[in-house]
């Protein structure tokens, strides 16, 4: 029997889009909105999309263990399973959740499988913008259902193509990166949705992507995807992004010239 893993996850984030997200696009009322945190949204459409695929990746892999976005909100002992055995799903039902909850775009459904405690495939899907980005460690990553690679071409500083979330960063090094921003062609503020960054990288919109914060269901689907087509994610000190690595700053580059010209140029005072 043929492995069906990537296509059959696909439909289920395809699903859960179409009868939980979709559906409450530019309908939620004010009830339907609350604060897991100061600016920490979470919106119906998030717990009904995470109920469901949580429900139908349980029965893809029956005994694996589901890491939510929203259920780690609740218990966030769930994280331990991130270094665990088995198959564990890592489930973020709507990233973008702010753009979400104010009738914005982009917004996008994620998922990472880890077996035995390392990623094995991810999935990233853009319901509005019907972009699909899947990929398995070894196999590569496809885009829209072609594959995709981020390529080997650096460009000169000052055509670099960016987004780095320099907000988030400690005052110091946030006073360096802007600094060091004036250098790059263009630096990004971003799109408030860190799955849809990783869909324009693979895209070739950008060259990198710089982010402070690295909740694992932000970043585990995208940084494999970003993997297999060739480029490159680690942390600011040069180590290999892991999920279940405590930890912040990750930089993520479209092969290893570009994360080490971008590093320099930002993160190297």
């Amino acid at each position: 029997m043929p492995d069906t893993l990537l296509d059959d996850v696909a439909e289920l984030l395809h699903r859960a889009a179409a009868e939980a997200v979709l559906p409450l696009f530019r309908r939620l009322d004010d009830a339907d909105v609350a604060e897991k945190g100061p600016g920490d949204l979470v919106t119906v459409a998030d717990r009904r999309a995470e109920e469901l695929i949580g429900a139908g990746l349980r029965r893809l892999r029956p005994g694996s263990v589901v890491v939510g976005e929203e259920a780690v909100a609740q218990d966030p002992g769930l994280l331990r399973h991130l270094r665990g055995t088995g198959d564990v799903w890592v489930v973020d039902p709507v990233d973008g959740t702010a753009n979400f909850a104010a009738g914005r775009r982009p917004f996008v459904l994620m998922v990472a499988l880890l077996t035995e405690g390392e990623p094995v495939a991810g999935w990233v899907l853009d319901p509005l913008a019907e972009t699909l980005g899947v990929g398995r460690v070894g196999e590569g990553a496809l885009l829209a259902g072609r594959p995709v690679r981020t390529g080997d071409r650096v460009p000169p500083l000052g055509e670099l193509r960016g987004t780095a979330m320099t907000r988030f960063l400690p005052p110091a090094a946030r006073r360096a990166a802007e600094a060091g921003g004036r250098r790059i062609g263009e630096l990004l503020a971003g799109q408030h949705c860190a799955g849809r960054e990783y869909l324009d990288l693979l895209a070739g919109d950008q060259q990198f992507l710089l982010f402070w914060h690295t909740l694992p269901w932000d970043h585990a689907p995208g940084v494999l995807l970003v993997r297999e087509a060739g480029g490159v994610a680690r942390r600011f000190d040069g180590g290999e992004y892991h999920p279940a690595e405590e930890g912040d700053g990750l930089l993520v580059a479209a092969n290893e010239r570009v994360w080490a010209e971008v590093h320099e140029a930002l993160l190297t005072t």
